[in-house]
């Protein structure tokens, strides 16, 4: 299974969405700093994810979730 997931920082309004096979393994790497690009705003929660048995689809809504349109339906949606 393939995860795409979106993270809300407990300090900021910051957001960050990802894909990963192991949700729990990936936010423990969010929130020790393992990641350079959410390092800074962390403490990190989940704030929602899919699940995709089909690679190809969950690279697909991760990339939509990342573009304009996208972060206006999680906005709005998730």
């Amino acid at each position: 299974m393939k995860y795409v997931y979106i993270l809300e920082s407990l300090n900021s309004l910051h957001f960050y969405v990802g894909i990963t096979e192991d949700l729990r393994a990936r936010l423990t790497k969010h929130n020790a700093g393992e990641v350079p690009h959410t390092s800074k705003y962390g403490p990190w929660r989940i704030k929602t994810y899919v699940a995709f048995s089909n690679e190809k689809q969950a690279v697909a809504f991760e990339k939509y979730l990342k573009s304009a349109s996208g972060r206006a339906f999680a906005k709005k949606r998730l």
